[in-house]
């Protein structure tokens, strides 16, 4: 697989194809493969910065939103994290959490991030730092949970992923 092409997005800085894109994904896993009816498009996303990786044809495989402090959280949270379903199992999960951390850590450099978890994805989260802080709670239909990530500069600072953080060939 040619590498991702990682970019991030302030919401007036999207060409209209790309959103749709991620829309649409966004819709197909959370909706749609989650069979968990919701508001997707919950209003924050025109405060949010958007990280999209992209593959050589264009197509989104990776996504995650940026909520900035104060949005949903006091401190800085990164949500909507998602890999395209034909990209799965390739680590790509773990090359996504890196480069939405990395980008959070260059922005907020001495802020904790939150993330309000699918409590079923905590280990994926831990892998990288995350320490649930509360109780699980159910949020439209799905158990999640509250984490925490203290020193994501220390952390993430170094520079793009190795070629052991690359994945494999996407089908």
């Amino acid at each position: 697989m040619t590498p991702l092409s990682w970019r991030w997005y302030a919401w007036r800085e999207w060409p209209a194809d790309l959103l749709y894109e991620v829309l649409r994904l966004r819709s197909a896993i959370f909706v749609v493969e989650q069979n968990c009816v919701f508001h997707d498009m919950d209003g924050l996303d025109p405060r949010c910065e958007h990280l999209c990786g992209t593959d050589a044809n264009g197509r989104v495989l990776a996504y995650a939103r940026l909520l900035p402090p104060g949005l949903k959280y006091p401190e800085p949270s990164i949500g909507r994290v998602i890999v395209a379903e034909v990209a799965r199992g390739t680590g790509l999960g773990h090359v996504l959490l890196i480069e939405a951390i990395r980008g959070t850590a260059e922005r907020f450099p001495l802020s904790p991030i939150i993330i309000g978890a699918q409590q079923r994805l905590e280990r994926y989260y831990a892998d990288h730092g995350f320490r649930q802080t509360g109780e699980p709670y159910l949020e439209d239909g799905i158990w999640h949970i509250d984490m925490r990530l203290e020193t994501p500069r220390s952390l993430y600072s170094r520079g793009r992923p190795t070629a052991v953080e690359t994945p494999p060939t996407v089908r």
